[in-house]
């Protein structure tokens, strides 16, 4: 399965570039993400629930950062499991261009599942997808956008 995009956010790159550095706002913004912990400069673990037709389950798996070019572009690998649901694994490259007034968000990412995932059909799987990375672009603009408060 292979998946790209992009999204206008009216904010600086650098910010951006944070924003998806940050474990906090990357469980805020993942559909279904119950955990998002960093281990290192490049590695996350996270668990999330997600279903795919028929097969809901609670999934767990590693994130991985390579090729940073900050704040411009990453590779980020991911990994999960979810017992007899199934397991994903896959890369997507995301790129930060700055526009006037803003930043463009673009991403190319592609994906392998398998177990009773894969079986319930590549149509299905493709869709719900491409409906999980369109709500994670959604809420993470949200997210970022919220104003930044400060406690004095």
């Amino acid at each position: 399965m292979n998946l790209t995009g992009e999204r206008w956010i009216a904010l600086p790159r650098d910010r951006l570039w944070d924003a998806l550095n940050d474990p906090d706002i990357l469980r805020r913004s993942i559909p279904g993400c119950e955990s998002v912990e960093k281990l290192s400069e490049t590695e996350y673990t996270m668990a999330m629930v997600a279903a795919v037709g028929p097969v809901k389950a609670r999934f767990t798996g590693r994130l991985t950062v390579s090729d940073p070019v900050p704040p411009e572009s990453y590779t980020l690998g991911f990994e999960g499991t979810g017992g007899i649901a199934g397991f994903g694994r896959g890369v997507a490259s995301v790129r930060l261009v700055v526009e006037a007034d803003g930043t463009r968000l673009a991403y190319e990412a592609s994906a392998v599942v398998g177990g009773r995932i894969a079986q319930i059909g590549a149509r299905l799987v493709d869709g719900v997808a491409r409906r999980m990375a369109e709500a994670f672009f959604q809420r993470f603009g949200e997210v970022v956008m919220v104003p930044v408060t400060t406690v004095t």
